[in-house]
């Protein structure tokens, strides 16, 4: 039987083998809260709990424009040098575990880890490094709008996502607004004007 599959947004899912979410599946996300919020967001607003792990920079406000259920959201900004037995512990009853690891993990420690991940059906959202990964999600080339000549106020920011997936050997592209001019994940289905080219993603 195929594991469960969690829904996230649309335009993500386009991008992600098997259409979303796949339970006892890890996945590595690049460094922007901003991506993986909006992957959390879907699965939180349908019910399930959701935890982020060593990301005390993480904020209520970016969170909850992005779509996440705060009343379903449990952060633990500092889980010390037991880190990665925090994420274990909150997997045991949470759907969706978020964590930014502290150290490397070691194959062997990874693969017990993923076993139990399987055993109780949750899913995995490394920011970093992971041994064991469903697929890869990066942001690439950001261009932002609303900003004339010396005035104005960035209002959305259009970005590439990228996911590399271990099922598909062709990565998967797709352009959209990260975020959009209400704080949120939206297609981008027209060109962004009067863009601005920039280097930082978050």
């Amino acid at each position: 039987m195929d594991p469960a599959v969690l829904p996230t947004h649309p335009s993500l899912a386009e991008l992600l083998p098997g259409g979303g979410l796949r339970s006892g599946a890890a996945y590595s996300i690049g460094p922007s809260s901003s991506l993986l919020l909006s992957l959390m967001a879907r699965p939180s607003r349908e019910g399930a709990w959701c935890a982020a792990v060593g990301m005390p920079e993480l904020g209520a406000e970016a969170a909850a424009a992005l779509g996440v259920v705060l009343e379903r959201l449990v952060l633990v900004p500092d889980p010390g040098s037991r880190w990665l037995g925090v994420v274990a512990t909150l997997a045991e009853v949470m759907p969706v575990v978020a964590v930014r690891p502290t150290g490397r993990v070691a194959e062997a420690e990874a693969s017990r880890f993923m076993a139990r991940l399987r055993d109780r059906g949750a899913t995995l959202l490394v920011q970093g490094v992971w041994p064991q990964t469903e697929a890869s999600l990066q942001l690439g080339e950001p261009e932002w709008t609303g900003l004339g000549e010396g005035h104005g106020h960035l209002s959305s920011r259009a970005v590439t996502v990228t996911v590399q997936s271990r099922r598909s050997p062709v990565p998967r592209h797709a352009r959209m607004l990260l975020p959009d001019q209400e704080g949120a994940l939206a297609p981008l289905t027209v060109p962004a004007a009067a863009a601005v080219p920039m280097r930082a993603v978050g």
